[in-house]
């Protein structure tokens, strides 16, 4: 049996912190536990009083059933059962306890005893006004210093006193333990991140909205009260930055990555020899050192200097050696993501396209594309390097002065970076706030402008500006707590940073004054501290400005996550155009559920021939261009095109056979040239102004001061609705496709011009496959086949004449629209009859006058 010795081995004193060349067992193992005990007893004790009083029982049906919950279950039993074990079996030894032993264990049973507790506890209760999600601070701190406190024992790789060695028994059964309890530590560290047996949302969002409206109520880019950790899916979101960083296909840029990071490596190594020389010169000084020693050690001093800076590499050559040569990467950063961006939001479908705000969608691109290359920016050549040099601080001033220094710079170290990550987190909210009301204030602004005849129609001038006032005010409200919640992240941030660098001043003095250290090393010291400050202080402002980046890049994450709802096919070929024949069987559609659009629709149309789609509004007319032209995909039935599924071909082969011509014509701010030529991009000048006299506007354009190159204004609104349309019919007519959708292309058009665009349309569309949508039913009396559709259905089928011998809903129609045309004929001539008899005497007035 074992035996009971003395509290510390070899009648040691716990005040030894530093012997043989690490960290007296006696107070690691005395530090360490009470530490953790503090944290889970004390802390645990009043989380559990909070929970038991102010919380409630979570519905079974919220809490998530996961595996990875039961692992951190069984990785905290099982550090308790190691913890149980292994004062057993020191107990049976024949060896000598000393006491810290038997209060190391006792103490971390009982912290992992109650951490189980707590773990269960927060998995059944939660706080009623609890709105975060993820597990307490209390239980993340205490995993976290479990990890840590196992990592403290690399200091004492090279003691004696410790398992390293593996001489004897105990020494490999106490590094078999230290195993197990760093990869255990490490798990529960991990997975108390994520979370995993807690909901994934705020519990008091899960109960008092419901979920569905909430899917449907949520805005396009996202919510700005999401209240989820910025770090969440950061795996995901650090893997689409991963090809932004390594230039694929460019050796030379590539080149570079690797010529920067090496350059990074020298700033490390830099800052660690700029306080070894400046002790020294103060040591040389000191010591009376001959002029030649000394003026060695300063040049080598300045030199360094010169490489580093003003302090912690900023600003020194290496530094701004560095930067230089990171700007090529930088662009192909910024270039790649905006292509990407601008690649993806073309392909997504019409469905999204109509549902989106602009202004917001622009928003979220320029914030996001900046972001990204902060955020590489800060995580290579800021934070990385940032903890290697708090890394070196530790063991250097653990090693080379008192373990008490070293013991200084992690407590000061680790509370400074807990501190930050606790209130940035907290601060989230207020900057994704700010973030959804400048969204807001933009998209007011823009949809305002791009409104602005409709804002002049009713004098909504003054309402426009209160609106973007209003906006505005809620933007700086939330711009307020921001810089509010920043003012107290930086005081915080002081008071940690002075207070370890007055204890560590301190003690290293009081080590001068008792002739332990030189006047060099106290020098060296401060030097140095304060060079680790720099970057040190200068991290929480990266880990604002990653976090920052990363809530500024959800939304352009949330753009490259929509998916693409109408897709090629694995083994999608090119269309095989033959003839044109184009046919409709038994086609279902419809844009929400529980609204069926199309209804069993069936046509074909032959080579050549022209189809008219007539009927009231809603019947599904343009719905049939939009599905021909695969804006979206059928929920049943098939369209062929030359015997082919048009799902089964590539979208940008079908396209390249279809001509379009919209009700509703949208141009591009440039010159008329370039809005025609859009149609075919490499048409010459003369093919231009050959479609543009075929679509009967050449003659309106050379009455323009700058004939073909004026400019149309945003969205074409220099331009007269009739002139827009011909401008997009000359740009059909100079693609020259096979096949030609008009949907009401002449609408906008008075008679006598539309008579002549009919005339040029007849000659475009001989011998082409052609579908017309039409709401004047004199525009299509010659079509081959006129269907008329009705609910999502075809109602009637014929000719002209067909249709209107057959008495139905076509012979109405036109009826209707006959005796519309009467009374504005009438009308006509009413108001000509009386401008004539307001110009000459009645006949009366005439007798009279004889």
């Amino acid at each position: 049996m074992a035996v009971l010795g003395s509290y510390c081995e070899a009648n040691g004193s716990i005040a030894e912190v530093w012997i043989e060349q690490g960290l007296s067992p006696c107070f690691y193992f005395t530090l360490v536990p009470t530490l953790m005990l503090t944290i889970s007893f004390l802390f645990g004790t009043f989380h559990c009083v909070c929970y038991g009083k102010y919380g409630t029982a979570m519905e079974p049906k919220y809490i998530p059933r996961s595996k990875l919950y039961t692992l951190q279950c069984c990785l905290s039993a099982m550090l308790l059962l190691q913890f149980l074990g292994g004062m057993l079996w020191q107990a049976v030894g024949p060896s000598v306890v000393p006491g810290y032993t038997i209060l190391y264990g006792c103490l971390s049973v009982l912290g992992w005893a109650c951490s189980l507790v707590l773990l269960r506890l927060e998995r059944t209760r939660v706080l009623v006004q609890d709105r975060t999600r993820g597990h307490s601070t209390v239980l993340l701190l205490f995993w976290a210093l479990a990890f840590a406190a196992e990592n403290l024992s690399f200091m004492s790789w090279m003691s004696p006193l410790w398992w390293w060695p593996l001489e004897t028994t105990q020494q490999k059964v106490q590094f078999g333990l230290w195993l197990l309890r760093y990869v255990c530590t490490a798990l529960l560290f991990s997975l108390g991140l994520r979370a995993p047996g807690l909901p994934k949302r705020p519990y008091m969002l899960l109960i008092n909205e419901d979920e569905r409206d909430l899917e449907h109520g949520q805005p396009l880019l996202g919510d700005g009260s999401r209240s989820q950790s910025t770090w969440q899916n950061f795996g995901k979101k650090v893997k689409l930055l991963v090809p932004y960083m390594w230039p694929k296909g460019s050796v030379l840029l590539q080149g570079l990555v690797v010529l920067c990071v090496g350059l990074l490596g020298v700033e490390r190594a830099v800052n660690v020899f700029v306080p070894i020389y400046y002790k020294n010169i103060v040591n040389d000084l000191t010591e009376g050192a001959s002029w030649k020693a000394v003026s060695v050690t300063v040049c080598m001093y300045v030199f360094l200097k010169f490489l580093q800076g003003g302090g912690a590499g900023a600003s020194g050559f290496v530094n701004n050696l560095r930067s230089f040569l990171w700007i090529r990467v930088q662009q192909y950063t910024n270039q790649t993501v905006q292509v990407r961006l601008f690649a993806h939001l073309h392909s997504l479908s019409l469905r999204w396209h109509l549902g989106r705000r602009t202004g917001e969608v622009l928003r979220s691109i320029d914030r996001g594309t900046s972001s990204i290359n902060s955020l590489l920016s800060y995580i290579v050549f800021s934070i990385f390097p940032t903890i290697v040099d708090i890394v070196i601080a530790i063991v250097y001033f653990s090693s080379l002065f008192s373990a008490w220094l070293g013991l200084i710079v992690f407590i000061c170290m680790a509370l400074y970076l807990t501190l930050t990550i606790v209130i940035t987190e907290w601060r989230t909210k207020y900057r994704r706030d700010m973030n959804t009301q400048d969204n807001d204030a933009k998209s007011k602004a823009v949809d305002s402008l791009l409104n602005f005849e409709t804002v002049k129609y009713y004098n909504a001038e003054s309402y426009e500006v209160n609106r973007f006032n209003n906006a505005i005010l809620k933007y700086q409200a939330s711009e307020w707590k921001v810089n509010a919640s920043l003012a107290l992240l930086n005081q915080t941030q002081n008071l940690v940073i002075g207070g370890g660098l007055l204890a560590g001043s301190l003690l290293c003095a009081y080590f001068v004054t008792e002739n332990k250290l030189k006047v060099g090393d106290y020098v060296f010291f401060g030097t140095y501290i304060i060079q680790l400050y720099t970057p040190l202080n200068w991290f929480g402002t990266y880990y604002r400005m990653i976090q920052s980046s990363f809530i500024d890049m959800e939304n352009m994450f949330e753009l490259f996550t929509e998916e693409q709802e109408v897709t090629d096919d694995v083994n999608a070929g090119p269309l095989l155009f033959k003839l044109g024949k184009v046919e409709f069987e038994s086609v279902h559609f419809n844009y929400v559920n529980g609204k069926e659009i199309l209804k069993d629709v069936s046509f074909t149309v032959m080579p050549g021939q022209t189809v008219a789609l007539v009927g009231p509004s809603g019947s599904g007319k343009s719905t049939i261009i939009r599905l021909l032209f695969r804006f979206y995909d059928v929920r049943g039935g098939c369209i062929r095109i030359d015997g082919q599924d048009i799902s089964k071909v590539k979208q940008t082969s079908l396209r390249s056979h279809i001509g379009v011509v919209p009700q509703d014509t949208v141009l591009f701010n440039n010159s008329i040239r370039d809005n025609i030529r859009y149609g075919r991009i490499s048409a010459s000048d003369q093919e231009v102004e050959e479609a543009a006299q075929a679509a009967e506007i050449h003659e309106n354009i050379s009455a323009f001061p700058d004939g073909y190159d004026t400019a149309v204004g945003e969205r074409g609104l220099k331009l007269s609705g009739g002139e827009k349309q011909r401008v997009a019919i000359a740009r059909t007519i100079l693609k020259a496709p096979q096949i030609i959708l008009l949907d009401e292309a002449t609408s906008a058009l008075d008679t006598h011009t539309e008579r002549n665009i009919q005339a040029s349309l007849s000659k475009v569309c001989a011998n082409r496959t052609t579908i017309v949508v039409a709401h004047r039913l004199s525009t299509i009396i010659n079509a081959d086949q006129i269907l008329v559709l009705q609910d999502g259905q075809i109602a009637e089928r014929g000719r002209h004449d067909e249709l209107l011998a057959k008495g139905g809903l076509y012979y109405d129609m036109w009826m209707k629209q006959q005796q519309g045309q009467d009374s504005d004929s009438a009308s006509d001539t009413e108001t000509k009859d009386r401008s004539t008899e307001k110009l000459q005497p009645s006949s009366s007035v005439a007798r009279r006058s004889q």
